[in-house]
């Protein structure tokens, strides 16, 4: 139920903003090369709102950023922890653990990534068809911005349960490993003990 809501929430705020990593527009003062055809090219694409990048890298359930405000607040990722296992001394059952969570995150990453292509897929084809309206328009945008939602839910919780695999030590370890030193000094008040 409580999951149901939060989607619900991050779906709506998802519908009414851009994609992520992806500005729509220029920021006001800011220049762009080519500004009156910035789209040029992207005619072309089989899905108009997503790059071959960005749908491989939805399909092989990358993090895309999804992450940050765990990432960047004293949340680790179970990938970097894997990667900084001997500098953070992760002990044989935390790298079994964590190397489980990354593996079942993948899983249901690439799944939601799948379906979010789809719902963009879908979403495209009210276009090209040339028969958008909008009740079907606005399913459509509903069901990407439920799976943007589920998407980012997806890489956030995993960070919030890795957090629970790790000592403070390790978290702040963690920090230093990835170039966080200087953050926010709450950022480790919560965690194992």
């Amino acid at each position: 139920m409580q999951r149901s809501l939060v989607l619900a929430v991050v779906a709506a705020a998802l519908v009414t903003s851009a994609p992520l990593g992806r500005a729509q527009m220029p920021m006001k003062g800011m220049e762009m090369k080519g500004a009156a055809r910035p789209y040029a090219g992207q005619q072309s694409r089989e899905i108009k709102a997503l790059s071959p990048e960005e749908i491989g890298q939805y399909l092989s359930g990358a993090g895309m950023g999804y992450a940050k405000p765990a990432e960047l607040n004293g949340y680790p990722g179970p990938m970097h922890v894997l990667e900084n296992a001997d500098g953070l001394a992760l002990t044989p059952e935390q790298r079994k653990q964590t190397t489980a969570l990354m593996q079942a995150h993948k899983e249901d990453a690439k799944a939601i990534g799948a379906k979010l292509v789809a719902a963009e897929r879908e979403l495209d084809a009210l276009f090209r068809s040339k028969t958008a309206e909008r009740a079907a328009l606005e399913k459509a945008v509903s069901a990407a911005a439920q799976m943007q939602a589920s998407y980012r839910l997806s890489h956030l919780e995993t960070h919030l349960r890795m957090r629970d695999l790790l000592t403070p030590e390790q978290i702040a370890q963690y920090d230093v490993l990835r170039g966080y030193g200087g953050g926010s000094s709450d950022q480790h008040q919560h965690g194992k003990h």
